[in-house]
């Protein structure tokens, strides 16, 4: 075992969040109080998680309400991340449109049968990495769109559609949303060695099985993350997601 679950392991987890959110707070991060809501909120949640997976894993109707269940609170996460006012729901869409094809594709070639214990982190990991790209790429994007929509303006006025100047002001900074996967992704095995690798290694699968599955990890990630960036692009392009 990696981490024995003991009081040792509480107090140092609760060190580190405390210290996490006081740095924040020092630097005028302004984000102390979400630090700690978020640390207590994931402890609460994987406590939760722990003890029903075991009886999730058994029955498909329960398995499939699950993964329903996350793609719910992502979509949910995602799109009161991204705006307050009533279009957040339109940020089910990218989520969908990166995740689902993906996990339809893997179920129907067999490569993840539908069983708890393979379909819930595949699942959990593509339906995570599509709500982080569209985060990052909707909040880029009506960010752009807040700061240069005189040159939106001025595109509409030369002629141009509504989509089609929004979406040539917003799509170059809304593409950086894709970075962070593109550099785990040219990275991994000299920077860091991430989760699934790590894991499959300490559930005693060899280092070649483990590297093939944290491959196929990052490569569905990015198929993922780069539909869900575009179709997020579309939506803030054609003011299907806005704020006021």
């Amino acid at each position: 075992m990696l981490l024995p679950v003991s009081p040792a392991l509480g107090v140092v987890l609760a060190v580190l969040l405390v210290f996490a959110a006081a740095v924040a707070a020092r630097a005028g991060l302004g984000r102390s109080r979400e630090i700690l809501v978020a640390g207590v909120r994931a402890a609460v949640q994987l406590a939760a998680v722990s003890l029903l997976i075991g009886w999730v894993a058994r029955y498909l109707a329960p398995l499939l309400g699950f993964v329903v269940l996350m793609f719910a609170v992502a979509a949910w996460t995602a799109g009161r991340r991204i705006t307050r006012n009533s279009t957040w729901w339109w940020a089910a869409v990218p989520i969908a449109a990166g995740a689902l094809p993906v996990v339809g594709l893997l179920l129907v070639t067999g490569l993840v049968p539908v069983r708890g214990l393979a379909l819930i982190p595949v699942a959990g990991i593509l339906i995570g990495g599509a709500l982080t790209a569209t985060v990052l790429g909707g909040r880029r994007a009506l960010d752009e769109l807040t700061t240069r929509y005189g040159e939106v303006e001025a595109g509409m006025a030369l002629g141009m559609l509504d989509r089609d100047a929004r979406l040539e002001i917003v799509r170059p900074a809304a593409s950086d949303a894709l970075l962070p996967g593109l550099d785990q992704t040219r990275t991994v095995g000299l920077v860091t060695l991430p989760g699934a690798f790590v894991g499959m290694l300490l559930g005693g699968a060899s280092p070649v099985e483990a590297g093939a599955v944290q491959l196929f990890v990052l490569v569905a990630l990015m198929a993922v993350q780069v539909v869900a960036v575009a179709t997020v692009l579309e939506l803030v392009a054609r003011g299907r997601l806005h704020r006021e």
